[in-house]
């Protein structure tokens, strides 16, 4: 029997297979996306996370990402033949070869930068006279005998450092070299010789014999200390008087350490290790950071001692760039997670739609193979078999395509995923299919909401999801959407709720608005209105499932939409943030001005809209703050701390053109009317000394408003002392990036020159610096454009933002879709009712309007849905979202306050109109095909549909 049954599969599989090819074909299709999006998504978040790992070490200075293994000279209590040994290459080879092979998984090292040697912890002066002395200060130079100095440079004069003799400590001649930067800047030439002296005083004679040029400047051999390469200007933090001096490094032959053992600066051995994140993968950090710490203070460090002597340290940052990596990953992993679950569950909700469709269509196959005596298990052996046999080819050819798609990421996750699509689709056909055929059902029972009312069970099932959806939303609600740790399901969870609340109470209360309007309409003239209103009353097509496919698809787009957008006002807002309008110039420092015939050159040029001349002056002291709040009266909203407002910056600015850049950047307005200069405040005649008692009306920000109070208050300047009086507040203004600041009237100042001019409009950035460079002096000049083209996506950031581009398209193409199965889904019935119609004399024309009529209440109904289900998903979890991580995140200087997720319009309304433009379209597709079969095509004898 077993034999006989196995030996009968076959032949159903292939019959079913060659009956319907398209349905077998549109199925395997669906799948294969599917499972394409299912794998291709945790290998795009491995691969994304992999790069950014790599690309933070690779970008990272390389003093922070090297690992240096460093020890003081051998003890002074070692025979000294000993102590020339240590310090020597063969044996700094050997340690090194050591620490190499030590090094646990997952760190590697790149061994074409490793570097060994001896060096001075302690600079040494330089006394020689044609030294350079800025401020009569003598340079202060280390000393390093490092490895592969001949590897890592090249020869610009001179010879290559050697060691004629063997180097002991008692050697008092030694072999240098200096790079070209550091050659230009203390005047070193080949042939010069520098003393250095001993611990007894006794000199060292060090001939600089050739000056090298770094083949890679950037590279962790020059750069783990960058004074090997460059020289550098310092403080002397030892003088009373700010003095400076320089500092520097001298490149001693390889094999001279010993003589360095005899000196007083602190000479150290030293092992300098950059690791290579070739290997390391986003996974990866739990476990770097792990390692790193044991190496700087664990078992590490003690197999570090075993190789490289007791008193051996290891030290490195690697351990805090991994750590800021990880940091920003658990801030967008959560943003990620919610269009993850959000289009998971639409596809999920999507691939069981085409299982019902599918079932719909072969019901009346299965019930008359019921009704002959087949078996359930029987039946869902065979459509078991017959799906798998589409479905896991599908599944694994997604799986394919999505491994060769997305190069790097870890296999499993990706095959559990299309496992997992494929698994579904395998269960879920047949399971709904046999579950309908418990019982022999009757041919012809109404399946619209007159008869078929849902049953106790039904109802009982969507309560139960309601109330569970509800409370979870509420929970969500009271404690917040900030998870601490990781990534929280709920939170992720949101739209997939709000959707499912949606949903459930929207598919019970759409049918009685509708049923109300069929009766005022069955009154007028003509039944296409009263046919359309009810049937869309009880069609099946507005069931659940459909509903909450859309829903979820347009939420998830909506979202993902919101996000982006949100990135882009983000980084567009720091741009004009960091300079203030279109285009800033202002002086090399903060007291140069900018000269009349520059500021009408520039307010002249092609492109130029307007012009606001801008004096700006930092860090004026504040009075003590008045006693009470203080506040004055504005047009700005926000509140400020008194106490914080102990300096301000004091803004000159003409009102009207001011007011006018704020309208175009889109600041807040400012009230130019109240500073006009009037009476006490009305502007100085040309080279007159204002006195302390003219008062001056003054825009603040809201903490140095309520530091000054209303009442007038003495303040001194730069540019004059005078009192200033509040009369109104503004939270932002353009010139100035510090949140603290006062805005007056430049005409009442007696120093009246601008030292900022700000311009609005589209000039040509080659001609503004031709313009600017033609005035003689040097002036910087900032663009809004180039400034917002620093914020240039890390790979995690681009790798996030490509997912999020991502789900929205395949949100909107899901709720596409889910638009179509459900029309799909009573096709044949529209069909037979529009063949019916034609029999009594219904037009084509009208037969269109009727599916248009009968579609368009569903599509609202969807479309309004999702409106209200993605403006909740961005209310319920904005407060816990700062998009930071994603727009701003890795650039210097940018203003990293939070930003909030803020609705998007167009990305809420968008997808909404596309899901009524469709369901529109398909609705007269169907009736112009319906139009042209003939009525006996679609009317069969004893047929009730």
């Amino acid at each position: 029997m077993r034999h006989n049954d196995r030996a009968a599969s076959a032949p159903w599989i292939r019959t079913r297979l060659r009956t319907a090819p398209g349905a077998a074909t549109a199925l395997a299709v669906l799948v294969l996306v599917t499972a394409f999006l299912a794998a291709a998504f945790p290998r795009a978040v491995d691969a994304y996370e992999t790069k950014g790992l790599r690309h933070d070490i690779l970008t990272a200075d390389a003093g922070r990402s090297t690992l240096e293994v460093a020890r003081p000279q051998p003890g002074l209590e070692l025979p000294q033949a000993q102590r020339d040994d240590e310090a020597r290459s063969p044996e700094l080879a050997r340690i090194g070869a050591g620490l190499l092979k030590a090094l646990p998984a997952p760190l590697r090292a790149d061994t074409s930068s490793v570097a060994y040697g001896v060096r001075t912890s302690k600079p040494a002066v330089a006394n020689e006279p044609w030294l350079p002395r800025p401020e009569a200060v003598p340079p202060q130079l280390s000393y390093v005998a490092q490895s592969g100095l001949k590897e890592h440079a090249t020869l610009a004069s001179g010879a290559w450092p050697t060691t004629p003799q063997e180097v002991t400590s008692d050697s008092r001649e030694v072999q240098g070299a200096v790079t070209e930067e550091t050659a230009a800047e203390l005047k070193v030439k080949a042939g010069a010789t520098i003393t250095l002296l001993t611990a007894a005083q006794e000199p060292i004679t060090v001939t600089i014999t050739g000056i090298v040029a770094p083949r890679d400047p950037q590279g962790s051999y020059w750069s783990a200390d960058p004074l090997l390469r460059t020289p550098s200007l310092v403080l002397d933090t030892a003088s009373p008087f700010p003095v400076h001096y320089w500092t520097g490094t001298v490149l001693l032959a390889e094999d001279s350490g010993p003589a360095l053992l005899s000196t007083a600066a602190e000479p150290v051995l030293f092992w300098r290790i950059p690791p290579d994140p070739a290997g390391l993968t986003g996974p990866d950090d739990a476990r770097l950071t792990s390692v790193i710490a044991s190496l700087e203070s664990g078992p590490g460090l003690l197999k570090v001692r075993e190789i490289a002597g007791d008193t051996a340290v290891f030290a490195t940052g690697l351990g805090h760039i991994v750590e800021a990596n990880a940091r920003m990953r658990d801030a967008i992993s959560p943003v990620i997670a919610v269009a993850a679950l959000g289009i998971g569950s639409v596809a999920a909700v999507v691939l069981l739609m085409t299982g019902a469709l599918i079932a719909g269509r072969r019901k009346a196959e299965l019930a008359l193979m019921r009704s002959r005596g087949g078996s359930l298990r029987g039946i869902g052996g065979r459509l078991l078999a017959e799906t798998a046999v589409t479905v896991l080819p599908a599944s694994a050819l997604g799986l394919l395509l999505a491994t060769l798609a997305v190069g790097e990421g870890r296999f499993w996750p990706g095959a559990l995923a299309a496992a997992g699509v494929g698994l579904l689709v395998c269960v879920a056909l047949p399971l709904r299919t046999t579950l309908q055929h418990i019982r022999p059902t009757l041919h012809g029972a109404r399946e619209d909401m007159v008869s078929a009312r849902p049953s106790r069970r039904r109802t009982v099932a969507e309560l139960t999801l309601l109330v569970l959806a509800v409370g979870a939303v509420t929970a969500l609600r009271r404690r917040g959407t900030s998870a601490e740790g990781g990534t929280d399901l709920l939170v992720s969870a949101a739209p997939v709720l709000v959707a499912l609340i949606a949903a459930l109470v929207l598919v019970r209360l759409y049918p009685l608005p509708l049923r109300l309007a069929t009766r005022p309409v069955a009154r007028l003239r003509g039944a296409i209105g009263f046919l359309s209103l009810a049937r869309a009353g009880r069609s099946s097509a507005g069931g659940a499932l459909p509903l909450l496919a859309l829903l979820l698809a347009l939420a998830t787009a909506a979202f993902g939409g919101s996000v982006i957008a949100g990135i882009g006002d983000a980084r567009d807002d720091a741009a004009l943030a960091s300079v203030g309008a279109d285009a800033r110039i202002s002086g090399a420092s903060e007291r140069a001005t900018l000269p009349d015939e520059l500021v009408r050159t520039v307010r002249d040029l092609d492109g130029v809209r307007g012009a606001a001349p801008v004096r700006v002056e930092y860090s004026v002291n504040m009075p003590e703050a008045v006693a009470g709040d203080g506040a004055a009266n504005g047009d700005g909203a926000g509140s400020g701390s008194a106490d914080d407002a102990k300096a301000a910056a004091l803004v000159g600015v003409d009102p009207a053109s001011y007011a006018e850049l704020a309208r175009a950047t889109g600041l807040p307005a400012f009230p130019a009317a109240r500073l006009k200069a009037t009476g006490s405040s009305a502007p100085l005649p040309e080279g007159a000394e204002a006195g302390p008692d003219r008062v001056l009306p003054a825009i603040a920000s809201p903490a140095v408003a309520a530091r000054l109070g209303k009442e007038p208050r003495a303040i001194e300047t730069l540019s004059g002392d005078f009192k200033v009086q509040i009369v109104g507040t503004v939270t932002r203004v353009a010139s100035v990036s510090p949140t603290d600041f006062l805005v007056v009237n430049s005409a009442a100042l007696e120093q009246k020159a601008p030292t900022t001019l700000l311009l609005t409009g589209a000039p040509d950035p080659g001609k503004l610096r031709a313009a600017v460079e033609g005035s003689g002096k040097e002036y910087a000049v900032q663009l809004r454009s180039e400034e917002r083209a620093r914020y240039v996506n890390t790979p995690m950031q681009a790798g996030a933002e490509r997912i999020y581009l991502a789900a929205v398209a395949a949100g909107a193409g899901y709720a596409l879709l889910a638009v179509l199965l459900s029309l799909l889904q009573t096709a044949p019935e529209r069909k037979t009712l529009l063949a019916r119609l034609r029999t009594m004399g219904l037009t084509t024309g009208q037969g269109r309007k009727l599916l248009a009529f009968e579609a368009t209440p569903q599509a609202l109904l969807a479309a309004g849905g999702g409106l209200f289900t993605g403006w909740a998903t961005i209310v319920l979890l904005s407060p816990g979202i700062d998009l930071v991580p994603l727009a701003l995140a890795g650039v210097a200087g940018s203003d990293t306050s939070p930003v909030l997720l803020r609705t998007d319009l167009w990305s809420l309304a968008l997808p909404a109109a596309g899901v009524v433009a469709l369901a529109a379209a398909v609705a007269g597709v169907q009736a112009w095909w319906a139009s042209r079969r003939g009525s006996i095509t679609e009317l069969r004898a004893g047929d009730s549909r």
